[in-house]
């Protein structure tokens, strides 16, 4: 029985120094010897750098991995995620207002003993709120450019539920240096010229033009889309998801503000274009905007032309960095002794930042179900690979969703979202139950969904799909209750202003104290 001891990751970045920060704290390698965690990257990789998204998950994550909030808001130009605004996604109003909705990372059951979803339904006209709006202060929050705690709330605890925006080439220099000097990871820059296989296919070393060939008992896949292992040594499928979601170009601008105190947003920006969307993601020094399209239904110089228009003429000066895309997953992403995590896996488009999440639950999933010998990989090849492809395509229906439901009309690209062909066959499945239902706990049983059902009616209902209708006594057993929780939230939203600080404040005074640590 051959003990696996020595774990080899292939690729720095977000992905590599998160996965080996994660496993070197999950493992204990610094008290147990036998273990060693090895990580090799090319000393010339190019950082995309263009600011990014995470979940709520982020918070735990890093707690776990021993990284103080407040080192990590100063070192990677942090701010405060609250969720997503989307802008001009289900509607272009006909005086060119903006019509916008908000995906909140305050869930209704931290307010609410039942979901809210029926009776926001049954009182909307009474109400005259968003859904969004109605169960939740979050969105007021938002529009105040308002943090989701203040001075006095300890180290990763929040008055409102958060995740964070992050230079990622900052991210990943300090998780290096806390997993090399806190953890005991073990760092090699070299090139990488190939894969050295046992004849069971099993990988035995990697060989390097500057540090020879180093041995390995198990290897981390994270070299991004090159898949130096997944797909260069064992050439396993991509599948593609491009018949399903259409965008496949990007185009990047680090965007200054315009003077030192300007607000900084709360949710990721997302705002609708001809033939794909703009994100805006608030850092503390700059803006991290981009222009995600199609360039089957839109050239390169017109996605840069409308995404310099959003951003206006200070723009005009600053470089862009064109990003091409490929939107798929590899059939199988765990094979022999080796597994492939981030870019090298898979890329589903950013509009939802499942990204970072999905490495962080492979870094769980790895850390829980680490394999300590070989007799124990073809198990756990079985159940990582059926995991996380269930996980891929539940990101490609959640993503498609928000496409699918568009009331626009005024482009080939959206119309041709909303063609049925395009959609996933379990997306219409769902669709085709919720024009009846509103969404339950009954219909997304696994525990593993990367989105939940809550996140599901944020974009439902922020779209204006389905129109129920409800008989009040059999039907909303809660609706005193319901209309009790929506007054107490109305009363909660005007006392905002006074609760919170602001962003910029908050991140200001973080310059100078430090949140307390738990």
């Amino acid at each position: 029985m051959d003990t696996i001891k020595k774990v080899v990751i292939v690729g720095g970045g977000t992905a590599g120094w998160l996965v080996a920060a994660s496993l070197a704290r999950q493992l204990n390698i610094l008290e147990d010897p036998q273990i060693s965690i090895t990580l090799v990257e090319s000393p010339d990789t190019p950082t995309i750098g263009v600011g990014e998204g995470t979940w709520p998950t982020m918070r735990n994550t890093l707690k776990r991995i021993g990284i103080d909030e407040t080192d990590f808001i100063r070192e990677c130009d942090v701010s405060f995620k609250q969720g997503t605004q989307f802008v001009n996604w289900h509607r272009l109003n006909a005086d060119g207002s903006d019509a916008s909705y908000y995906h909140s990372f305050e869930l209704p059951h931290t307010q609410w003993r039942t979901s809210p979803g029926p009776y926001w339904h049954h009182l909307k006209s009474e109400l005259g709120l968003p859904y969004a709006d109605a169960i939740s202060v979050q969105p007021e929050a938002c529009r105040g450019h308002f943090a989701p705690k203040t001075m006095a709330t300890p180290a990763y605890e929040g008055l409102l539920n958060y995740a964070y925006h992050l230079d990622a080439g900052k991210f990943a220099k300090m998780l290096a240096r806390v997993a090399t000097e806190e953890l005991g990871v073990r760092h090699v820059s070299a090139h990488i010229e190939q894969a050295n296989l046992y004849e069971d296919g099993h990988i035995a070393s990697l060989s390097t033009r500057e540090a020879g060939d180093i041995e390995g008992d198990f290897f981390v896949d994270c070299s991004g889309f090159t898949g130096l292992l997944i797909d260069r040594t064992y050439g396993i499928p991509f599948r593609s998801v491009k018949d399903k979601l259409f965008v496949n170009s990007a185009i990047a601008i680090q965007m200054p503000y315009e003077r030192p105190d300007a607000p900084i947003a709360s949710p990721t920006l997302s705002t609708a274009q001809q033939a794909g969307w703009i994100w805006d993601i608030g850092l503390q020094t700059r803006r991290g905007t981009g222009h995600v399209y199609s360039d089957d239904f839109i050239s390169d110089e017109e996605a840069e032309k409308q995404l310099r228009c959003y951003l206006g003429p200070a723009s005009e000066k600053l470089d862009a960095k064109y990003i091409k895309m490929r939107l798929g997953y590899r059939e199988k992403v765990f094979h022999k002794n080796s597994v492939a995590v981030g870019l090298a896996a898979a890329f589903l488009e950013p509009l939802e930042a499942s990204a970072i999440f999905l490495v962080e639950a492979a870094c769980n999933m790895l850390g829980e179900l680490f394999p300590r010998n070989r007799e124990m990989l073809e198990r756990l090849e079985k159940k990582y690979n059926d995991s996380f492809i269930g996980r891929w395509n539940s990101v490609v229906d959640f993503i498609k969703l928000h496409y699918y439901l568009t009331g626009r009309t005024d482009s080939d690209f959206w119309i041709e979202n909303t063609r049925p062909e395009t959609a996933p066959e379990s997306l219409k499945e769902y669709l085709d139950f919720w024009q009846y239902y509103p969404p339950s706990r009954f219909d997304l049983p696994s525990n593993l969904e990367p989105f939940v059902r809550e996140s599901y009616e944020f974009i439902l209902y922020g779209m204006g799909y389905g129109n129920y209708q409800y008989d009040n006594s059999a039907r909303l057993p809660h609706l005193e209750y319901a209309k009790e929780n929506f007054a107490r939230i109305g009363r909660m939203r005007r006392e905002v202003p006074s609760q919170l600080v602001t962003n910029r404040r908050l991140l200001d005074q973080l310059k100078d104290f430090r949140f307390q640590s738990i």
